[in-house]
């Protein structure tokens, strides 16, 4: 026997043997959500040594002239159209006349081809068009995100027949049919397996022909666009059972598109979620026949539907939600800080206070992490790269940062943020926190389930040729397989072993950096990070098999890993791609400090929880010798990045561009709040000299000569813009109660002595 063979027969055979039998079979869905996307830097994180360099050489996100006049153009001019408190208040729909104007300007085409009659517009236009929108308008940013991404429009162009292409794709460009897609029922949200809906292959009446078809019976609800969509992308379970496809009775999850006019489909009423009126509700089939040409793609795409929703998602995962999460972080952002320094308590800014200063340096952290992660995630999209794993990534990671920075915002604001009126910016937001966090992907089944638990096979370098081996059913071709693979796994994990050592006991001193980057600090930890989590991700997967899929909250903490090494990276690389701020810096170093503090609790969960303690303390002694550091940024620092949201100027503008800031409407709360920031720290100077003279009487000021007449006014004007800022709304009892009459006092009657004693 050569030593190969003896290797194979002797050492692989058992535990080729032995994986069978512990490793569960991989189900078709879970194949289809494998397959999908492509992998990207996730693949470069799970090997252990990032090629930063690479990274760093990927061209930044960027919009063609084109993008950036329909940015200065038709968006503004929407954002300008959209009055957001009488469209939740009021209206509970976008108006004719921006539904129009949408059409007009191919709002819904953004993302098909010119040649079709769209606007072809990049990745990163899609989202930096949605990012701007929803800073106005979370409503008017749902209605022109939907049917960019998952929908009809996308899963055309990647699986569309011909015909199907020519015939729809116009008509949706320009706004003659808008879109939906059905895929949740009341019984199968994230268990596709559990889908009810259901088509059966038979012959039907279509116009008048007898022909092959499919007969449907569905009820989808929570469909964005439903109530008003005229063209349905529906997912169904499709069986076959005369057998006249050839292909056997139970054909899978299958996508077809079908006009909503179509006999049978039924429009059901309205939902509301969280009073955030963008249209949304339940479709319904009941014996709906249709040909078999209206499968998405054809005849020959049935049963691919399930692998066609998982591809589409993971480009509008890295698209929509977080580009709603980055407007809405950067709002919080610029609005808190700018309302923390002309409120005043104790006759001082309230953000001068360290209370206040913490959560606001979370808000200033958010928001610029959030941002540079969707801008490097869009430019690998526009770079044709499909990153699932990265995309779950963002959607949970860009939503759960954004709430938190809600929280802080509307903690800031107290009462401001409470009471409902045109003057509240930030209520809207509020309401919407818990949307982005459920759809495209609970955040909880994409922590505990997809980030890691996709990523761990999909992005390893071999972990899924190791379970497609084991999955053979010719055992000798997979025990062939299964060596070769085995044993470059074994390499790999030992290459990763010596680096995490040699990182680990330097404390990351000689990790790699990229040469031409600054801050070589921060790329060495996460080099040192990176291997560690290679690997505890083998350990873990070794020693845990198939039951590391239940162990939800190990597979969640590993995920954290991966995702804050992805954002961590994010920052550096827009630091780097902004030219080195300098007075960025404490900001990135903050972030950098957080991420390490985060990635130091995920590791201490693992390795307190992982079922095999010798695992748990193999990895500690070769990666953390010391202990899992566990940095926290300093309070110096926190203060340092707080009043970076609170002083005008170019900082400020980077850390939160391109929202709306009301710009065309005469009255609006944030264009109110602007003008106050801008007015009160025009004053600074001269709010000082009144301190340092103690004193609080203004025109005492100016009659011994403290101040001038013209600084007074200026005063004067400051403390007036300010007042209408920090004013709430009322309204009229009877305006907004029917019942108001019963509170209005009326002739008071004497009660009877007794019942008066």
């Amino acid at each position: 026997m050569t030593i190969r063979e003896f290797r194979r027969d002797r050492i692989s055979k058992p535990i080729f043997g032995w994986a069978k039998g512990v490793m569960p079979p991989i189900s078709e869905t879970e194949r289809d959500a494998i397959d999908a996307g492509t992998v990207w830097w996730d693949g470069e994180i799970f090997s252990g040594t990032p090629d930063w360099g690479q990274l760093l050489e990927m061209k930044p996100a960027s919009l063609s002239a084109e993008e950036q006049a329909f940015m200065e153009g038709p968006v503004r001019q929407l954002c300008a159209m959209v009055d957001d408190w009488k469209l939740v208040w009021e209206d509970r729909d976008l108006p004719k006349h921006v539904w129009d104007f949408l059409r007009e300007k191919k709002f819904f085409g953004m993302i098909i081809p010119k040649r079709f009659g769209g606007l072809g517009f990049s990745n990163t236009a899609h989202s930096e068009v949605v990012r701007t929108i929803s800073s106005a308008s979370v409503t008017a940013g749902v209605t022109v995100m939907v049917p960019n991404s998952l929908g009809p429009g996308e899963l055309l162009m990647h699986f569309g027949t011909d015909e199907q292409r020519d015939y729809w794709l116009p008509r949706l460009a320009d706004g003659r049919e808008i879109p939906c897609f059905g895929l949740t029922s009341a019984q199968a949200g994230s268990d596709a397996a559990a889908m009810t809906d259901t088509g059966i292959v038979e012959y039907g009446d279509h116009e008048g022909e007898r022909v092959l078809g499919i007969r449907l019976n569905f009820e989808k609800r929570y469909i964005t666009l439903g109530p008003v969509a005229t063209v349905m992308g529906l997912a169904f379970k499709l069986s076959d059972p005369d057998n006249h496809l050839g292909g056997g009775t139970d054909r899978g999850i299958t996508v077809a598109l079908l006009p909503t006019s179509t006999p049978g489909v039924t429009h059901g009423d309205r939902h509301v979620p969280l009073f955030t009126w963008f249209q949304n509700g339940p479709l319904s089939g009941r014996d709906v026949f249709i040909p078999l040409e209206w499968v998405l793609g054809g005849p020959e795409r049935v049963g691919q539907g399930w692998k066609m929703l998982m591809t589409a998602l993971a480009a509008g995962r890295g698209i929509s939600l977080p580009s709603q999460s980055a407007a809405s972080a950067a709002m919080c952002a610029r609005a808190t800080g700018a309302y923390a320094r002309v409120r005043t308590q104790f006759n001082v800014p309230i953000g001068k206070f360290e209370g206040i200063q913490e959560p606001m340096a979370e808000i200033a952290a958010n928001a610029y992490q959030i941002d540079a992660a969707r801008r490097l995630t869009v430019a690998a999209l526009d770079e044709d790269h499909k990153p699932s794993v990265i995309s779950a990534i963002m959607k949970f990671h860009a939503t759960d940062r954004m709430r938190r920075s809600i929280e802080h915002a509307m903690d800031i604001h107290g009462g401001k943020a409470i009471i409902e009126g045109p003057k509240n910016y930030l209520g809207p937001q509020y309401r919407s926190v818990p949307i982005g966090i459920t759809v495209e992907g609970a955040n909880i089944l994409t922590r505990n389930l997809m980030i890691f638990g996709q990523g761990a096979i999909r992005s390893h370098p071999y972990m899924l040729k190791e379970l497609l081996a084991l999955s053979d059913g010719d055992d000798a071709r997979g025990l062939e397989e299964f060596d070769r693979q085995f044993w470059r796994h074994a390499g790999h994990s030992a290459l990763n072993a010596l680096k995490a050592f040699v990182r680990g006991w330097t404390g990351g001193l000689v990790a790699p950096a990229p040469r031409k980057a600054a801050l070589s600090g921060h790329w060495r930890q996460l080099s040192r990070y990176a291997a560690a989590f290679a690997l505890l991700s083998d350990l873990a997967l070794l020693t845990l098999g198939g039951a590391l899929k239940r162990k939800e909250m190990l597979s969640a903490r590993l995920g954290d890993i991966l995702a804050e090494i992805y954002l961590g990276a994010a920052v550096l690389k827009r630091f780097e791609d902004e030219g080195r701020q300098e007075a960025d810096r404490p900001l990135v170093d903050f972030i950098m400090m957080r991420g390490r503090q985060r990635m130091g609790v995920a590791f201490k969960g693992v390795l307190a929880n992982l079922p095999a303690r010798w695992a748990a303390w193999l990895v500690r002694a070769i990666a953390f010798p010391l202990g899992v550091p566990n940095p926290e940024p300093s309070d110096a620092a926190r203060t340092r990045v707080a009043e970076m949201l609170m002083e005008p100027g170019s900082q400020r503008d980077r850390l939160a561009p391109d929202l709306y800031l009301g710009e065309g409407h005469e009255d609006h709360a944030l264009k109110d709040l602007e003008r106050a920031f801008d007015l009160r720290a025009g004053v600074a100077p001269i709010e000082k000299k009144l301190r340092d003279a103690n004193m609080r009487e203004v025109e005492r000021a100016v009659e011994t000569g403290l101040i001038s007449a013209d600084e007074h006014r200026r005063l004067v004007e400051a403390r007036e813009a300010v007042a209408r800022v920090v004013a709430v709304d009322a309204f009229p009892m009877a305006e907004i109660s029917p019942l108001a009459d019963q509170h209005r006092p009326g002739e008071r009657k004497e009660l009877p002595r007794e019942a008066a004693e």
